[in-house]
């Protein structure tokens, strides 16, 4: 069967979505999730069996150049810190991931704050809503963190860092200090969430 040839505009769209996929350096499947969609939607949009909205387009675009943008830089998006979060967890490594949490949230820091990369809006790259770290614990600091970091800069926040309490809470094995010294050490606005990371380890990556 002769498949049906697509029309201009629609074939306009696609080549549009393929290049801004390229352009953000995911793969298509990262792409999707960052833009809060699917893989198999994105693949209706890429092959013309649904029409995205323009709302779509014109957020595909922008976040795909933020991404690029950030990555040229060596600056973290939230995508990319959730997957060396994650990479370093499935190896056991869990200081490193510990280490890329914070440095992702400190290249988002300087995104807020620094003049240059804020005249840049490189924020974008971290509107991308990441995947899973594969613990549902770092997912929730990582989304807690990234929302603090905008509150204080005055900025409103992606939707995807405004997260609820956790049902059951979540705290780290520490060190050398005891499960009360954590809770009393740990921020309002993490205490809130039922997540207990001293402020001090939340320091610097």
């Amino acid at each position: 069967m002769q498949q049906q040839k697509l029309d201009r505009d629609t074939q306009e769209v696609i080549d549009f979505l393929g290049r801004s996929a390229a352009i953000s350096g995911l793969s298509q499947a990262a792409f999707a999730r960052a833009l809060g969609t699917s893989a198999p939607r994105m693949s209706t949009y890429l092959t013309g069996a649904t029409r995205p909205s323009a709302w779509f387009c014109v957020r595909a675009h922008r976040l795909a150049r933020a991404l690029a943008d950030a990555s040229e830089r060596r600056l973290m998006s939230a995508p990319e810190t959730a997957v060396e979060i994650r990479r370093a967890l499935r190896t056991g490594e869990t200081a490193w991931a510990w280490r890329m949490l914070l440095q992702g949230r400190d290249h988002l820091r300087l995104m807020l704050t620094d003049r240059i990369y804020a005249e840049l809006d490189l924020t974008d790259s971290w509107e991308a809503l990441p995947g899973t770290t594969g613990d549902n614990g770092f997912d929730a600091l990582l989304a807690a963190l990234a929302f603090h970091e905008f509150d204080e800069a005055g900025r409103s926040a992606p939707g995807w860092t405004r997260i609820e309490p956790l049902e059951d809470e979540w705290r780290p094995p520490h060190p050398f200090l005891s499960p009360e010294r954590v809770v009393d050490r740990t921020p309002d606005w993490l205490r809130r969430l039922r997540i207990y990371v001293p402020e001090r380890d939340l320091a610097t990556a």
